[in-house]
């Protein structure tokens, strides 16, 4: 059977002097769900440096909801360039933050539904949304999480939302939150998608990738 918990606990030790992915590093800094969906809006598709930046150009301005909405599209697309597709998520932070104002008195939801209904939020925005922002067990799934996943052996999927179901039907709960932290940071820092440092993971010995059963306890 596979040891999936044992694999985080290793990861929980390993990545303590790993670059903290943007997001996280938010939520570290304030509980702030308005300020956690923005930046995870921000985050897709952009380096964690970008993201930063943007991130904090854009709450100078508009720290609150309110706020937000009152910006036009073009100095919001300024204000988070050159994250990508500025241009696109301008407009989706902007009717974002009118939707909040209209129909959840500010307040960002904390239920998956509802928060799909967001434009440019997406079921790993959502997700990471729960977890981070609001500490509920959630399953972020985001390339390297499907990555890292397929190449351990622990799930045998073809997309990210097979990855996310399989994940929700073999993993505890209390562990949910973690998956998301632990395999960016990871994926970022060592199991890299172009030339991984394998020759110094922790993991080697472990993984499917090397041909070796993971070990019992």
């Amino acid at each position: 059977m596979f040891e999936i918990e044992r694999f985080l606990d290793i990861l929980e030790e390993e990545i303590k002097h790993y670059r903290v992915p943007v997001v996280d590093l938010i939520g570290v800094l304030t509980s702030d769900p308005y300020r956690i969906l923005i930046a995870t809006i921000l985050s897709a598709r952009t380096k964690d440096e970008v993201t930063a930046v943007a991130s904090a150009r854009l709450f100078e301005r508009a720290p609150e909801v309110r706020a937000l909405a009152e910006l036009d599209e073009t100095e919001i697309a300024k204000l988070i360039y050159p994250v990508g597709f500025y241009k696109s998520k301008a407009a989706h932070l902007l009717k974002t933050a009118q939707i909040l104002i209209d129909s959840y008195d500010e307040r960002v939801p904390d239920v998956l539904e509802e928060l799909l209904k967001l434009p440019g939020v997406g079921r790993k925005t959502a997700n990471l949304v729960l977890s981070v922002a609001y500490d509920i067990p959630a399953i972020c799934v985001d390339t390297h999480v499907h990555r890292i996943l397929n190449i351990w052996g622990y799930v045998r999927t073809k997309t990210v939302y097979e990855t996310e179901m399989a994940v929700r039907n073999s993993l505890p709960a209390p562990h949910w939150s973690r998956i998301n932290r632990l395999l960016v940071a990871f994926g970022q820092g060592t199991c890299k998608p172009v030339a991984p440092h394998c020759d110094v993971c922790v993991l080697r010995p472990d993984c499917a990738q090397h041909n070796v059963v993971p070990r019992k306890i």
